[in-house]
C-alpha cells in the first residue's frame, strides 16, 4: 500500500533534487527512502525499480532543460537564438549537475512514447537552425555538433577543466561567435557525398 502524500510525481521531484546534491549515479531507491524517512518498499507504489526511477528523472529533466531553452530563444533568430540556446543550455547544466546528467539516459521507448518532450526539443533545436538554412542531413550534422560542444564545455566546467587564467565565460562566448561562423558558412552535403 502506497504511503499517505506519496505520488509518483513528488517521489520523482525527489530523486530529481537528490541527484543534484549526491549525483545521479548514486540515486536509489534506499537513498531517496531515507530522504523521505519510509521504507524502500514504499517507493515500490511509484516505481519499480532504481532504473525506471532514474528514467523518470531523464524525463523530469529533459522537460523542465527544453522548458528553459525554448523561453529563451522565444522571438529571438539567427545569432541571438543560438546564444539564448546555449546560455540556457549551460545555465541548466550548471545548476542541475545532477538532472542534466540525467538527460544523457538511455530509456526504455516505452516510456518516452507517451511524452512529447522529446518532440518538443527536436521542433526547437531546428527552429533555432532555421535561420541558418539548414537542411538534411546537415541539419543533422550540426545539431550533432552544437550537443557535441555544448556537453563537453559545460561538463569540463564543471569538474573545474578550465585551468588556465582566461575567464571561461569570456571563451564561452568566443566558443558561440565561431560556432556562428560556422553554421553560417556550413558546407552542404552534396546528393552523391552524404555517407
Amino acid at each position: 500500500m502506497a504511503r499517505a502524500g506519496l505520488t509518483t510525481e513528488r517521489v520523482v521531484l525527489a530523486a530529481a533534487d537528490l541527484a543534484d546534491e549526491i549525483g545521479f549515479e548514486n540515486v536509489t531507491v534506499a537513498a531517496l527512502a531515507r530522504q523521505f524517512g519510509v521504507k524502500d518498499a514504499s517507493l515500490y507504489a511509484h516505481v519499480k525499480n532504481v532504473r525506471e526511477l532514474r528514467e523518470r528523472i531523464a524525463l523530469l529533466a529533459s522537460g523542465e532543460m527544453i522548458d528553459r531553452i525554448a523561453g529563451a530563444v522565444a522571438g529571438r533568430a539567427g545569432k541571438d537564438a543560438l546564444v539564448a540556446f546555449a546560455d540556457a543550455y549551460r545555465a541548466y547544466a550548471l545548476e542541475r549537475p545532477g538532472r542534466y546528467r540525467a538527460t544523457h539516459t538511455q530509456l526504455d521507448p516505452a516510456l518516452v512514447a507517451g511524452t512529447t518532450i522529446y518532440h518538443r526539443t527536436t521542433e526547437v533545436t531546428y527552429g533555432m537552425l532555421r535561420a541558418y538554412g539548414l537542411s538534411e542531413p546537415d541539419l543533422t550534422d550540426a545539431v550533432r555538433l552544437l550537443r557535441s560542444t555544448f556537453h563537453g564545455y559545460c561538463s569540463l566546467e564543471a569538474i573545474g577543466g578550465f585551468g588556465a587564467p582566461r575567464d571561461v565565460r569570456t571563451s564561452w562566448r568566443h566558443a558561440l561567435d565561431a560556432l556562428h561562423v560556422a553554421l553560417e558558412n556550413w558546407p552542404r552535403a552534396e546528393d552523391g557525398n552524404q555517407a
